[in-house]
């Protein structure tokens, strides 16, 4: 069962990249994110509700609650770095840097939870790093559409507390309902993301965002929130070397919508480089 909710987490994560890239294309990107939690928020509240999970608050202990905490810093922090990245260049380009978290998250699980890398998995790690680099290289000849690389920037960072999130996120949610630990996680995301905006002054930009930026930020705050529903609710059930991977096969879905709504084309390199990463992502599952 684990599996089914990891690649619906690998849907609802592609759609999130292409609608909030829409979204911020005229707002600030941290205003955007702050935003974005809120209706997270509410949506991940509202299951637990739903589902009476809620009861289970006065049960969690406090080393959970740290993992939790933490993992929500990381969170908002990967979420700040990314939405920054993809409102500076292209989809196409920014999504693979980020989907790289893979490689960081399958040795920090070899670390922490004993999750053996065999010579397969070994392997795996070396197609979806070289399938990254062929995917992120300046097609010869070709001008790239963003300015300066302050994209690349915002999309390691993003990458490498993404993967500190799935790390701290697997460690706060083994005794705990993942709906009760994704929504206490929001918490902090909504408050970390909240406090950037009101040091940046962005607060005030709030009446300037146009009715279209609404409805796609609103939309992307849905897909996350089932994203993470199903993402967590897969760590919880299954290993987090392989769900990990799985999840970020939502290149794919990115990919596809940012040539039909953006009309950003791939190289043949960086065809060649997805390929390398869906392979390498899907070995993994063998």
């Amino acid at each position: 069962m684990w599996i089914l909710f990891a690649f619906g987490s690998a849907l609802f994560a592609g759609l999130t990249a292409i609608l909030a890239k829409i979204g911020i294309h005229s707002t600030d990107s941290n205003l955007a994110t702050a935003l974005r939690t809120v209706v997270v928020l509410a949506f991940s509240w509202l299951l637990v509700l739903l589902q009476g999970s809620w009861q289970g608050l006065g049960q969690i202990s406090g080393r959970t609650f740290a993992f939790l905490i933490l993992s929500g810093l990381a969170t908002g922090a990967s979420w700040l770095c990314y939405f920054r990245a993809l409102q500076l260049g292209d989809v196409n380009k920014v999504t693979p840097i980020d989907k790289s978290s893979t490689l960081l998250t399958m040795f920090l699980a070899f670390v922490f939870f004993h999750e053996p890398i065999g010579p397969l998995k070994a392997a795996c790690i070396v197609l979806i790093g070289l399938g990254t680099w062929l995917m992120i290289q300046k097609k010869p000849g070709v001008q790239a559409r963003q300015t300066g690389r302050g994209w690349m920037f915002y999309a390691l960072a993003s990458a490498v507390f993404a993967s500190l999130t799935s790390i701290l996120g697997k460690a706060g949610m083994e005794h705990i309902d993942s709906n009760l630990g994704t929504a206490i996680r929001t918490i902090v995301v909504l408050c970390m993301a909240w406090v950037v905006v009101f040091m940046t002054g962005r607060q005030r930009e709030l009446r300037q965002i146009g009715r279209k930026s609404w409805i796609f930020l609103i939309l992307s705050g849905f897909a996350t929130g089932a994203s993470w529903l199903c993402y967590y609710r897969a760590l919880q059930l299954g290993p987090a070397s392989v769900v990990v991977p799985i999840d970020k096969l939502s290149i794919l879905v990115t990919i596809l919508f940012s040539r039909l709504v953006f009309q950003e084309h791939l190289s043949r390199r960086a065809g060649a480089g997805l390929a390398l990463i869906v392979s390498g992502t899907l070995l993994l599952l063998v």
